[in-house]
């Protein structure tokens, strides 16, 4: 079996490389506490195929239409390729810092922090919708349990609303904080429940097509991306398509932690790619069978129902008793996705940290549940705060940062992948092997990730791209995404004056040993 040393240097509270000098860093994180199905249900988790389907289900059939599975597949693609070049990288780098360990030793400190930072702004931005998604549930589930109208409708008070999702963060704060140990357990029941009201509702989808005047008979054209009315249409499609895949690299992150470290996570990985494009594909093509993608009555692209679909499809396809089990299948898989979407966000920080790339504080690591607990609280705090500011600023802040949030994983998954293949620029004449999982396949998704960004950067300048809101005539979409882009830039540029070693080189290179991995 093959395991990470993970023993952190002794009087290092930051850790150190496990011979004492410079190197690829240990964190102090409590090892081998998680395997394979673990691993790749901790990815399915922090995905929440549930929670991204009533959350994005409708904007996608708005944007593409009858397309949609088409782009769900579309938006896999790039997705794959990605996860190749993730899955060569952390085996020679097993490292908890992932894309900004690994694209600092490839293109520097700079573009190795700006990674970091789209890795870590994005997570905030999905921590905050998954907590959203799961208030709105909680009170439309504490409705339909009581029968009662006025409590359901609790969620429409802001007030309510935002201590209930204040309430949710602290809720997964902890559970986080208390290790991996803890998270596994809660996970498998989780997204065990959410898999399987899926599985349900897909079945009673298709049992109920041809029943709504919206319903439609099953067609190959539906899998065909070059029907798309329009460039600007598959490409707004295809982001919030990428974002539905976004998490899978959660069992990268918790490498250290991981048992067989250079292998099990990339494996894992993979696994839960797969099920997840099944998921997405079975659930696309039976909705649009019962219901179509029209933006009239239960049809997916309603605006009135566009941002949380399964909360309209619930009763009419599944009916008033099972209904109630797809309630709580949203709310299980944001609960549990808010919960194990803290897994990376406070293992970068960490590593960020522990390479001086942010203050030392932040690599203190509990010594009871060997968890990064200074960084799981600070992303609960970001997090909180986050929402409650975008919340009152915006009436569609869950939609427009949806749409920016595709723009950070294009951002840090083409530079990741663009960095495989310059790492191993050396090896890969190699072998067919090396060229292809090393280099071709890198390379490829990250073309495709990065035309993507910058179609998307484009489109988003227009107020009419997202909900339609604008501030000063530009679309929200634009200024929250490019606003926290800047926003790293100018921490950036702060640390660099605290912490100039790193920012020289002379903390992460190219050339600094990786961490032992011992058989």
């Amino acid at each position: 079996m093959t395991q990470l040393d993970a023993r952190p240097l002794a009087g290092d509270g930051a850790g150190g490389s496990p011979d004492g000098t410079r190197g690829v860093r240990t964190k102090g994180l409590g090892g081998n506490s998680v395997g394979l199905m673990g691993s790749a249900v901790i990815g399915i988790s922090t995905v929440a195929p549930v929670y991204c389907l009533t959350s994005t289900l409708g904007s996608t059939a708005g944007e593409v239409g009858l397309q949609m599975p088409a782009v769900f597949l579309a938006g896999f693609l790039p997705m794959l390729l990605v996860a190749f070049a993730y899955r060569e990288l952390n085996r020679v780098m097993p490292d908890c810092g992932t894309s900004f360990t690994w694209t600092v030793k490839a293109f520097g400190p700079r573009v190795g922090w700006m990674c970091g930072w789209g890795l870590v702004i994005a997570t905030i931005i999905v921590l905050s919708n998954l907590a959203g998604v799961a208030t709105s549930f909680f009170w439309l589930l504490a409705g339909e349990i009581t029968g009662s109208e006025s409590i359901a409708a609790l969620d429409g008070n802001k007030a309510v609303h935002i201590v209930t999702v204040l309430i949710l963060i602290a809720a997964a704060t902890a559970v986080s904080y208390r290790g991996m140990t803890a998270t596994k357990g809660v996970q498998y029941a989780l997204v065990g429940l959410q898999l399987l009201v899926l599985g349900v509702f897909i079945a009673m989808a298709l049992s109920k097509a041809g029943e709504f005047e919206t319903s439609l008979s099953f067609s190959m054209e539906w899998l065909n991306p070059f029907a798309v009315q329009s460039f600007a249409a598959f490409t707004a499609g295809l982001s919030l398509s990428i974002f539905m895949y976004w998490g899978w690299d959660a069992c990268l992150t918790a490498n250290e932690e991981t048992t067989g470290s250079d292998r099990t996570p990339g494996r894992a990985a993979l696994i839960a790619m797969v099920v997840l494009v099944g998921s997405y594909l079975a659930t696309g093509v039976a909705a649009q069978m019962a219901v179509g993608s029209g933006d009239k009555g239960l049809g997916l692209a309603n605006p009135d129902t566009s941002d949380n679909v399964f909360a309209a499809l619930a009763g009419p396809v599944m009916g008033p008793g099972l209904g109630i089990l797809l309630f709580v299948a949203v709310l299980a898989s944001a609960a549990a996705s808010l919960q194990t979407t803290f897994i990376p966000v406070a293992r970068t920080v960490l590593a960020m940290s522990a390479y001086e790339a942010l203050p030392p504080s932040y690599a203190r690591v509990n010594p009871r549940f060997k968890t990064p607990g200074r960084a799981t609280v600070v992303a609960g705090i970001a997090t909180g705060v986050f929402y409650t500011v975008m919340t009152l600023v915006s009436e569609h802040v869950l939609i427009d940062t949806i749409y920016a949030l595709g723009l950070m994983i294009c951002f840090y998954y083409s530079i990741t992948a663009f960095a495989c293949a310059w790492y191993f620029r050396r090896e890969l004449t190699r072998s067919a092997r090396d060229l292809v999982f090393k280099g071709l396949f890198p390379v490829v998704g990250g073309l495709l990730l990065a035309a993507v960004f910058a179609k998307t950067l484009y489109d988003m300048w227009d107020p009419a791209y997202g909900s339609g809101s604008a501030v000063f005539g530009v679309g929200s979409v634009f200024v929250i995404g490019v606003g926290l882009l800047l926003l790293g830039v100018i921490i950036m540029l702060v640390m660099q004056r605290r912490s100039p070693a790193f920012f020289r080189g002379e903390i992460l290179t190219r050339d600094t040993p990786s961490l032992v991995v011992k058989d």
